[in-house]
């Protein structure tokens, strides 16, 4: 079980790898071309193409945030997945302007703790893997697309982790996935071996229970950073 502090500090990691903050940027809107997510949003960046930006969005109006009535029209589209939203400079602009509302930082906390970190927890708990830095790189992978693919790859090139044991098997995982980054078509995944990186420094400096400070992408996280 992570302690509070623990948990912020593997959500900052991620926070860091996508939208450049620890805390993270509620009101971040990013399209890249090529991104088979298309427009993403928010504190850890949510994809319309998953359809859970949408999920986010319709949480936030039912909590009747500033934005709210303003966002209602655009529901419907994103619930379509429109893709015409990625070049709709309203919607972005409301999406970023609702970033600075308490309201949908309330509600991003909340959705990107059902959405990815408790399926992480559990994730982690059915390969039998505990350490904080280990459930950190298993909440990165659910974010970042692809968990269940490189985790079934890494137990077949491998093994099972009650076999090899987890620091050696988070290893292998580490690796595992950053081969895929590296050599996939897709040329935005390349650029984001940077995540395997940080986690195979951390593990060289020994921070399985995230003992802060540490760094990610040169930005320093500690303990103040949380009070």
């Amino acid at each position: 079980m992570l302690t509070d502090l623990q948990k912020k500090t593997a959500q900052a990691i991620v926070n860091i790898f996508e939208s450049g903050k620890p805390i993270g940027d509620y009101g971040c809107v990013t399209v890249l071309k090529g991104d088979t997510g298309h427009l993403t949003y928010g504190r850890s960046q949510t994809s319309l193409g998953s359809g859970n930006l949408a999920l986010l969005l319709h949480a936030y109006c039912d909590k009747k945030g500033i934005l709210s009535n303003d966002l209602k029209p655009f529901l419907s589209a994103f619930d379509g997945k429109d893709f015409g939203l990625d070049s709709n400079e309203k919607v972005k602009s409301l999406l970023r302007d609702a970033g600075k509302d308490p309201v949908m930082q309330k509600t991003q906390d909340e959705f990107f703790d059902k959405i990815y970190w408790e399926p992480a927890l559990k994730s982690a708990d059915y390969i039998s893997v505990s350490k904080p830095l280990s459930v950190t790189v298993i909440y990165d992978s659910r974010i970042h697309g692809s968990y269940q693919a490189m985790r079934d790859l890494t137990i077949k090139q491998y093994g099972q982790v009650n076999v090899i044991g987890e620091n050696e098997w988070i290893k292998f995982y580490i690796s595992v996935r950053r081969n895929w980054l590296a050599s996939h078509a897709n040329k935005i995944l390349n650029a984001t071996v940077y995540r395997m990186d940080t986690f195979k420094k951390l593990i060289d400096e020994n921070k399985w229970e995230l003992q802060l400070p540490l760094k990610a992408r040169n930005i320093v996280i500690s303990k103040k950073m949380f009070l």
